[in-house]
């Protein structure tokens, strides 16, 4: 049993409500108004798919040290360049931040903190953690001499 209005319901996508407005069938990232636990849910999944590529990065540094000085030193030229260095600081920003999206997790698997407030200020603050000790190890790592340009 169909009509004329769940027939154009399913050619356009949308419904018409009772006040007139049309309204999508389903939610879409165009209909939601963007708040951070959205932000930070992405980028749970951005830095997630990331830490494939560190991986790949840490198990290329442990094959080189197992090749041989020279290969190990060709790596070693290549990660302390500033691109190098550039995405061995994304890895440690997306390895840092997925921690403390993992804890936001188990903290919401225990009951706790699921008001939009405190959703909100755990999300915040998994992407300050993230962003911070990144900069922390880092400073730290090039004020040690660990590490220059």
């Amino acid at each position: 049993m169909s009509n004329a209005k769940d027939s154009s319901a399913v050619t356009t996508g949308h419904v018409m409500q009772p006040n007139g407005r049309p309204r999508p069938m389903s939610p879409h990232l165009q209909v939601w108004r963007w708040h951070v636990t959205m932000l930070a849910s992405i980028l749970t999944r951005v830095t997630g798919s990331a830490l494939y590529v560190g991986a790949i990065l840490v198990v290329a540094w442990i094959a080189a040290l197992a090749s041989g000085a020279e290969a190990y030193a060709t790596f070693v030229g290549l990660a302390g360049s500033p691109l190098g260095l550039l995405v061995w600081f994304g890895f440690t920003v997306s390895l840092l931040y997925h921690f403390a999206a993992g804890v936001r997790h188990l903290i919401w698997d225990a009951g706790a903190a699921l008001t939009p407030k405190a959703a909100d200020g755990l999300s915040w603050g998994s992407i300050a953690f993230g962003v911070v000790a990144s900069l922390a190890f880092w400073a730290y790592l090039f004020a040690a001499g660990r590490v220059s340009l």
